[in-house]
């Protein structure tokens, strides 16, 4: 199990995210498609096309 500190929000982001993009392009989706700060501490999960791998 992953500690998670108190106050840390868990986000997870539904549909199909292209993984290929990598971690920069992961954090842009967080600012523009979520409208979120992707270093402000908060978790962000997403789901690859094929359902079987989430980062």
């Amino acid at each position: 199990m992953i500690p998670v500190p108190t106050g840390v929000r868990i986000w997870i982001a539904t549909g199909k995210t292209d993984m290929r993009k990598g971690m920069q392009g992961l954090a842009l989706v967080v600012q523009e498609g979520l409208g979120r700060d992707p270093f402000a501490g908060d978790v962000f999960v997403f789901r690859g096309r094929g359902g079987n791998r989430a980062t």
